[in-house]
């Protein structure tokens, strides 16, 4: 075997096919049964089926096909991620689970205090609860729906429909409760 080449076994049909590394790239084809040579197998870490998942989708927020649940965990997790008016239906009232909204502005100085006590809280409940920041200021749509009218106001989703909202600076152990309180029931 030439030193630059690889060996990849087919998850079809278990073939090893030498592949020189730029081919990758090129969806190569197992020379026994011709499957695609990019996928991958990942296994549910809830219920523990196995998916066979072509690699360029994995970026796509893949569900396993049994139970499912997110395979692959995404860069959001562990850290608050933005949303926007044009965004928010889609990231916070579709997305399945619980999602706190924070509502914010960058002149609020209560909101710069709030800030690193939810990076803290996303990092904390990882994939039990999303934690979303909305400008107030950039998205005034989505602010006025919600009667957004002080901030800091962290706006509380379970499966899309608001469950609770909490308003001003509280503290991390309050913030900490209400968030508890609606990942049991998820």
């Amino acid at each position: 075997m030439k030193d630059n080449q690889m060996v990849i076994r087919c998850l079809n049909c278990g073939t090893k096919n030498r592949i020189p590394p730029e081919r990758l790239h090129d969806r190569p084809l197992c020379g026994k049964c011709g499957a695609t040579m990019d996928e991958m197998i990942i296994r549910c870490l809830e219920c523990g089926t196995k998916n066979r998942m072509p690699e360029n989708r994995l970026s796509d927020r893949p569900l396993c096909g049994q139970c499912g649940n997110l395979l692959v965990a995404t860069g959001d997790q562990g850290r608050p991620f933005a949303v926007t008016d044009a965004t928010f239906d889609r990231e916070v009232l579709s997305s399945p689970g619980s999602v706190l909204v924070d509502c914010w502005a960058p002149w609020c100085g209560p909101c710069r205090t709030v800030a690193p006590v939810l990076d803290e809280l996303a990092a904390k409940y990882a994939g039990g609860i999303r934690i979303a920041k909305l400008n107030v200021d950039e998205n005034p749509v989505t602010a006025s729906r919600y009667g957004i009218r002080s901030i800091p106001t962290m706006l509380l989703f379970k499966d899309g429909d608001l469950v609770n909202s909490l308003v001003g600076a509280l503290p991390k152990e309050t913030i900490e409760g209400h968030l508890r309180s609606i990942m049991k029931t998820n």
